[in-house]
This record gives C-alpha cells, structure tokens and sequence, in this order.
C-alpha cells in the first residue's frame, strides 16, 4: 500500500533530488541547535510564555546558540555518542558494544545537561568490554524519550530503503541500553527511521504510515529472534502503535495521502493542549512516542520555513529540546541550512563534532 502511496505523491519542490554532505552537516548541525535553542525553556509549561520570552531576545534572529548561555543537553551529548560510534564503522555485535562505551563515556559529560533518570540508571549499568555488556535488566518504567533523542543518526548511517532491517536492529540494541519498554526503543526507531525517510526525500505524509506499518512488525520480529526480554516486551507492545494509529487517524494520514487534517486554531496555547493529548503524562514530548510524533507534526506544518519549525518544536510547553533535537536533524536533511539564521548554529558547542561525524556517516553511507 505504502509503495502505491509513494507512486500517487510528487515531493516537495524544495527538496533536491537526492540528500548531499552539506545536507548530512546539516541535520547533525541543525539537531544540535534546536536541542541547545529548545534546552533553554525545557522545563517551561507555557508555550505563550516561551514565545513572549523569544520575542523579548528580538525573536529567532537574535539568537546566538553557544557558550555559556546555550550549551547543549544530554540530547547532543549522547546523538554525538551515537554517531561517533557509527563513524567507526563497526557491525554486528561489536558496533553494541561501540555503543555502549560510547554511551558510558559521554555520561560523564553530563554537568548541567539535565538527564533523565532513567537514562542515568541504564547507563550506569552497561558493561561494554563484558558478553553481552550492553543489555541491561528489564525496566517496565523505562518509555520516555532518551532512545528518541539520540538515534536519528542511524538513519544517516543506514540510510537506503534495502538497509531497513538494519536500522532498525541498530535502532532497537541501541535503545535498548536505556530504554527497554517498547515505548521507549521503539521512540529510537522513529527517530531513526524519519532520518533515513529525510534522505530517501520520502512525502512527509508517508512517514507515519511507514513507521507504523514497515518499521514496527520488522522491530517486533527482531525482538523474538533476538531472543531478550521476549515475553516483557510483548506484553507492553500495544500502546506504542496504539498511540501512532490514533494520531495518524487524527491528521488524517491513517492512508499516508492526506490532506493533513489541522485543529482549527492551532497557536502556541492550542498546541500546548494538543501536544499533552499525544504524551502519556500531560507533558509534551516526554515519552518515546510522543516526541517524534510532535516532530513529525512540527515537520508536516512547517514546510520549508525554520521559524515555523522552531515554533511549533522548540518553543512548546514540555520536554522541547528532545522534539527539536528530533525535528531539526530531519529538517536539516531536507532543506540544508537555506534560510536559517547562521547565529543559530555557527558558534555552536560541539560544532566541529557534529560536523566531523556527519563526514564520516556521509561517507560510509555511500
């Protein structure tokens, strides 16, 4: 059905035809400056609020992203652990146990980056120069957001339609390191796999569906022939795509064609409202899949324009460095840096990092 989709839908006229380096520097730039940009007002409930507090620095233009006053989070922190283990361009087991070095060793970066505990605890509990290190015990509290936030970049390394099993067997081990509710690693698929959808310049309005009815069953089926926490994860499966039926039936994209069905006043207050009727506990983006879900939405209404897109991901009362750090990386793959204001991200913390790993994944990616 996705496949006849695909066929019936012409792409953006934006969009080149095919993702260059300058779009791989891009999404890792750009998904570092909506993290340090969204990470100021994380813990702010009101997107009103935010948005006055924007206008009040003399808006988007006028901010300058880099130290002290804009660092990073845990987000880039540990997207940049992801990538860097990528860039070694290890498979197969030895690329999870690169994961897990990578990620207990960006932990100790983590002063005043502000992570979750969750993401703490599983971390804490790796064990990567050991068998089998990087699986850590069952954690049914374990579905927030801290897989989302940092594995788009699997998706610039396994980028191809034909690479689909990997990415996600990547996306799930990865996830899993922290987040081991489906809720959770299956925020880290997403993720991934808008990356690649980006890249691919697949019609936005397909990459729900494609989630939902490709990625999904390919994770599900991972899971069982990997053969960890079979019968836990199981259990706890349904609400994740549960959760996706309902928005893409809410948007109008149960079909993947559209027209992308819209509330009727969407501001920032109504966004607020609406964002919390995605989460799981009344705070925007917080979870697995509603932080890509809100990147998705971010993504469908803000075409080509990166104010729009900053408005509606970074700027919302919630968990709106994680939704930005999603949203922007996939942005970024689709339109460059074209239209963004420079000060955004060319002093950013981390700038040379991003870009080398976004080389290096470019590079083994073709």
């Amino acid at each position: 059905m996705l496949r006849d989709v695909q066929k019936k839908l012409i792409h953006s006229p934006y969009w080149p035809s095919s993702a260059t380096l300058k779009h791989y520097i891009a999404g890792m730039l750009l998904s570092g400056a909506g993290d340090a940009i969204g990470f100021m007002w994380e813990f702010e409930y009101s997107g009103p609020a935010i948005h006055q507090a924007v206008k009040n620095l003399g808006g988007l233009k006028n901010i300058t992203a880099k130290l002290p006053d804009w660092p990073v989070s845990d987000d880039t922190v540990l997207h940049l652990a992801t990538a860097e283990a990528l860039a070694t361009g290890k498979e197969g087991e030895q690329i999870l146990h690169e994961l897990a070095r990578h990620y207990v060793k960006g932990m100790r970066d983590m002063t005043g980056r502000a992570p979750g505990g969750t993401t703490i605890t599983g971390a804490s509990q790796l064990r990567p120069e050991d068998k089998d290190g990087y699986r850590i015990p069952y954690n049914p509290g374990s579905g927030g957001c801290g897989a989302a936030m940092r594995t788009m970049c699997i998706g610039l390394r396994y980028p191809k339609p034909e690479q689909l099993s990997t990415l996600v067997a990547v996306a799930v081990e990865a996830g899993r390191m922290t987040h081991n509710h489906p809720t959770g690693f299956l925020g880290g698929v997403a993720s991934a796999l808008f990356a690649a959808y980006a890249i691919q310049r697949r019609p936005i309005m397909t990459w729900g569906l494609g989630l939902v009815k490709e990625a999904c069953p390919v994770a599900r089926e991972f899971v069982k022939t990997a053969g960890y926490a079979v019968s836990k994860t199981e259990r706890d499966w349904g609400y994740f795509t549960d959760k996706w039926e309902w928005y893409l039936k809410r948007r109008g994209l149960s079909s993947g064609t559209g027209p992308v069905v819209w509330p009727e006043q969407y501001g920032p207050a109504e966004r607020d409202e609406e964002y919390n009727s995605f989460s799981w506990s009344g705070w925007g983006g917080s979870s697995g899949h509603d932080a890509p879900m809100i990147a998705l939405d971010a993504l469908l209404g803000a075409g080509s324009d990166w104010e729009k897109l900053m408005d509606r991901v970074a700027f919302h009362g919630g968990d709106s460095d994680s939704t930005a750090v999603i949203a922007c990386c996939c942005w970024g793959l689709l339109y460059g840096t074209e239209g963004v204001p420079e000060c955004n991200y060319s002093s950013l913390e981390y700038r040379d990092r991003l870009e080398n790993s976004a080389k290096k994944l470019y590079d083994l990616s073709h």
